[in-house]
């Protein structure tokens, strides 16, 4: 009898925790979607072994052998010829722009001093800003160029010779592509976070009766919320620098005011969708929940791990929408490419607009609760 009364007690607390998970429709729509979220993304979206990435040309020769050597790349599944670049500023602009990943010269008279022997050079400018991404193309061109040339000089031994140029991280250092990314994941991690846990934390302490019945705006309670940790978001950012510099050799090559504008907007983007989340979780549980649920595609979908290029076009189209990726991007150019304002503008542009319709969608849930 006594194992039946214990066993009757365990199933009625057992029933009332399903009740409340039953209530409780964000935690459980969390603990469904992330899993699920997590397998789509690594399954579908995720691949470390970049192909047909964007690929510039310089043609200075248009005999056989030139033709040869474009018809090859464009059959292969590494490169992607977006176009012929008219001079070497223009390559170098796709380049430090992201633009291109690759551009291959091809130098004047490259035919004629092939068949003289006397092994014209190839050049391919790589961005090796991130190495994962230049590895699977720079380690096959080599040898596509002289498949490409075979036919028309038979089995000669390294007709040409083909120079790789490694733009802006010649070693392929990790951490130089890490660095500069890692710095808009931790804002993104801490900064929404930290704003998402404000008016949840009102609410569980009882104090957010108090705060509703105050003649304070929308936008001046979001404006009180998240200001202060403006100023703790820049001491996170220069400590960042401190440590990529000193620790980690990243150099800062681009323009300051650039690099100021950019985490500014970012912060702000991050501060309102904390802000936002805070007006639709009712615990501090579920505003982290919520956090976490954007933080992994802010991971996974902007290129900090995994190369962007490499994503499926609707991949591609869900990171565009993701703050991180403009983030990152801009932080890569400036740091390590050093681009200027004109160069990073249309990644920081993006950011203000996504700003403005978060604090607008934060403003109007804030008055819905005031209701």
């Amino acid at each position: 009898m006594k194992q039946l009364a214990s066993l009757s007690r365990i199933f009625a607390i057992l029933g009332k925790e399903f009740i409340q998970m039953r209530r409780d429709r964000l935690t459980f729509g969390m603990m469904v979607g992330i899993p699920l979220m997590q397998l789509f993304l690594f399954g579908y979206a995720i691949n470390t072994d970049p192909r047909h990435l964007p690929t510039l040309m310089e043609i200075g020769d248009t005999g056989h052998a030139s033709r040869a050597i474009v018809q090859a790349m464009e059959t292969s599944e590494y490169f992607d010829i977006i176009g012929v670049s008219p001079d070497r500023a223009h390559s170098d602009a796709a380049l430090r722009d992201g633009v291109a990943s690759f551009v291959v010269s091809i130098p004047p008279g490259f035919e004629r001093d092939l068949l003289r022997g006397e092994r014209p050079q190839i050049l391919l400018d790589v961005d090796a800003s991130d190495p994962v991404a230049a590895g699977a193309g720079s380690g096959a061109f080599g040898p596509l160029v002289q498949e490409a040339l075979e036919p028309l000089l038979g089995e000669m031994i390294s007709p040409v010779e083909t120079v790789i140029h490694r733009r802006y991280n010649p070693a392929g250092t990790t951490a130089l592509n890490i660095v500069p990314g890692l710095l808009g994941v931790i804002l993104t991690m801490t900064m929404a976070m930290m704003t998402s846990m404000a008016l949840t934390r009102e609410a569980e302490r009882g104090t957010l009766e108090a705060l509703l019945s105050t003649p304070a705006r929308p936008f001046e309670v979001m404006i009180g919320k998240i200001a202060p940790f403006v100023f703790v978001g820049a001491v996170q950012v220069i400590l960042m620098l401190l440590g990529a510099r000193f620790l980690f050799g990243v150099p800062f090559l681009g323009d300051p005011r650039a690099f100021v504008l950019a985490v500014s907007l970012f912060i702000l983007v991050n501060l309102s969708l904390g802000f936002l989340f805070s007006t639709m979780a009712r615990t501090q549980m579920q505003a982290m929940q919520m956090t976490f649920f954007i933080f992994m595609p802010s991971i996974l979908l902007s290129g900090f791990m995994f190369p962007f290029a490499a994503m499926p076009a609707w991949a591609q189209t869900i990171g565009e929408a993701i703050p991180t990726t403009h983030f990152i991007r801009a932080m890569r150019a400036i740091m390590l490419k050093g681009a200027q304002m004109e160069d990073v503008w249309w990644n920081i542009w993006p950011l203000g607009v996504i700003f403005m319709v978060i604090a607008t969608l934060a403003m109007a849930r804030y008055r819905q609760t005031l209701d």
